[in-house]
């Protein structure tokens, strides 16, 4: 697992975007113009059930 953050791939050359970080256990995110003020950090399964919906949804 990459556990360095990295930018949204949907962010494109701007920094006005959600950078993430993937653990073993969870996915934590970032705004990139306030990373002093911390992240949130997403179980798993709670991250997969998003995308999954998010993509389902998009359909």
């Amino acid at each position: 697992m990459n556990q360095q953050w990295h930018k949204s791939s949907y962010s494109g050359a701007t920094n006005n975007c959600v950078e993430a970080r993937e653990t073993p256990a969870a996915v934590d995110l970032r705004d990139t113009q306030n990373r002093n003020l911390g992240h949130l950090t997403f179980p798993g399964a709670e991250w997969t059930a998003l995308l999954t919906t998010a993509c389902t949804d998009r359909a």
